[in-house]
């Protein structure tokens, strides 16, 4: 159940993570290019990311050793896991700029309505159903498709990972489900107020749950009984989260972060 759990709760934070950073994409590529195609372009992606979840999490589960499947996978989430928990301990020590979705979406919404100035194209609006009649823009689509697929990949990564794992395929693909239901639904209220989401906060927290988990899986994989069982899961949570939180006072006190990124990261907050 303790395994369970923490799954369901990794999953369900990485995949919101992801599906805000897309989400500001689509949101950005509705507003500039129509929202026909920047619905279409989400649903072609999210259509194409739940086969690959088919095709390739359902074999694992099915015709891979447990042991030897524990111990790749592991692998994988150590690096995936160590990957977001290092440039997480770089945001929260302040040697890296914070992730700021507004900037992105203003960046983004620039570059595409650049694009449709010059075609000389109307406005799209929402007003009239103009979103469900209007001509398709290409771009649009192609925008929506890219952000949503590329920013899913990651999710179809870890629910593959972690669900073929423990065997719990279809938990972690309802994680990941809901985490998408529950940002497209706080996205169609909210549209652009995305900085609100504590994002930085939840990355590490994504990324110290998938480091407890490979190395726990590498270890199981590799024979070894932990104390405890999966309850020792919790341990490892702990010691991870603990040695982040000194490798954070610690970097902010030896090694001042450079006056480039903190202006950054001032920027980014405000």
């Amino acid at each position: 159940m303790t395994s369970a759990v923490i799954l369901a709760l990794a999953v369900f934070g990485a995949s919101c993570v992801e599906m805000v950073e897309a989400l500001t994409i689509v949101v950005a590529a509705g507003v500039s290019r129509g929202w026909r195609s920047a619905f279409e372009g989400t649903l072609v992606a999210v259509i194409a990311l739940t086969v690959i979840v088919a095709a390739v999490g359902v074999p694992l589960v099915r015709l891979v050793p447990l042991d030897a499947l524990r111990v790749v996978v592991g692998g994988l989430l150590l690096v995936l896991g160590l990957n977001w928990l290092r440039k997480a301990i770089l945001r929260a020590s302040g040697h890296k700029a914070l992730h700021d979705e507004d900037a992105i979406y203003a960046r983004t919404l620039a570059e595409l309505s650049g694009d449709r100035s010059s075609s000389a194209t109307p406005a799209p609006s929402f007003r009239h159903g103009a979103w469900r009649h209007g001509p398709r823009d290409s771009t649009g689509f192609v925008v929506a498709f890219k952000g949503v697929f590329l920013e899913g990949m990651e999710v179809v990564m870890i629910v593959i990972t972690l669900g073929s794992s423990s065997r719990r395929l279809g938990l972690a693909a309802a994680a990941a489900a809901a985490a998408v239901v529950i940002v497209g639904v706080i996205g169609a209220l909210v549209a652009r107020q995305l900085s609100e989401v504590p994002e930085n906060a939840m990355k590490m927290g994504v990324g110290i749950m998938l480091t407890s988990f490979g190395v726990f899986w590498v270890g199981e994989g590799a024979g070894l009984h932990w104390p405890g069982s999966d309850l020792f899961l919790l341990g490892l949570v702990a010691l991870f989260a603990l040695s982040a939180f000194v490798m954070i006072r610690s970097m902010r006190q030896l090694v001042p972060p450079s006056p480039v990124v903190e202006r950054a990261a001032d920027v980014s907050v405000s």
